[in-house]
């Protein structure tokens, strides 16, 4: 069996996140313009998702505009922006017919007008979907986050000895999902670049030196096939778990 034969890695992660780095090297390498590599990542944006919906994870999460990308030039965010609301135009009615609902973390209000149309219309069109969610982490930062689910449970009086674990991750954007049980991260680096810093406490973490727009399925499975070697402890020993 190669790579690219259907394959069902087990157990699979419910919950995957990716950092999708490396499209503006990508196109540096071969003399491309910057946008050229974030029009390459999106292929494989549509790519990984369709295996992902196929293979059965539960939860897609993918780090696409963070809030310190703010400080790139001009031209390459507006290029982004633009490359966003054609994959939105192509992509959501595609979601709404495979089961696949639309869902941001972040702080959509800091986006351009119709970046934020758009993603509001595709949110509502798959609502009621429940084969996957596909999470598009945009305008998002991981301390931000916190510390908006610190500022919520202060307005809502919440007194120190009530704060939990629990409450507390009822306050972030991922309300109601389980944590990642596994993040990816392509193009060589080794950092969590300020992403899902709550939720990543006891997630398998894989790096990858292939970039963004050529990790494609056989990539995929190839992680995927790493996190089904892992035995996952959440802080225990082994000998804890094995008298389980």
């Amino acid at each position: 069996m190669n790579a690219t034969d259907d394959v069902s890695p087990s157990p699979l992660p419910v919950h995957l996140a990716v950092i999708m780095d490396g499209n503006g090297r990508w196109a540096q390498a071969r003399g491309l313009p910057r946008e050229a590599g974030h029009r390459a990542g999106a292929e494989t944006v549509r790519e990984i998702v369709t295996e992902c919906r196929k293979l059965g994870i539960r939860y897609l999460t993918l780090y696409t505009f963070s809030s310190e990308n703010w400080n790139r030039p001009k031209t390459e965010v507006a290029a982004l922006f633009s490359l966003l609301l054609e994959f939105l135009g192509q992509e959501v009615p595609r979601m709404e017919r495979e089961g696949i609902r639309l869902n941001i973390l972040g702080d959509i209000d800091g986006l351009p007008l119709a970046a934020r149309t758009a993603l509001r219309h595709g949110m509502r069109r798959t609502a009621a979907n429940d084969g996957m969610v596909l999470n598009l982490a945009l305008n998002y930062g991981g301390r931000a986050e916190i510390v908006r689910a610190v500022q919520e449970l202060l307005r809502e009086g919440v007194s120190p000895n009530d704060v939990t674990e629990e409450s507390f991750a009822r306050h972030l954007y991922t309300a109601g999902q389980p944590d990642p049980d596994f993040l990816i991260r392509t193009s060589g680096e080794q950092r969590l670049s300020n992403y899902l810093l709550y939720q990543c406490a006891y997630s398998e973490f894989y790096f990858t030196p292939v970039p963004w727009p050529d990790f494609r399925v056989p990539q995929l499975h190839e992680a995927l096939a790493v996190y089904g070697s892992r035995s996952r402890r959440f802080g225990k020993t082994q000998e804890q778990i094995d008298a389980r």
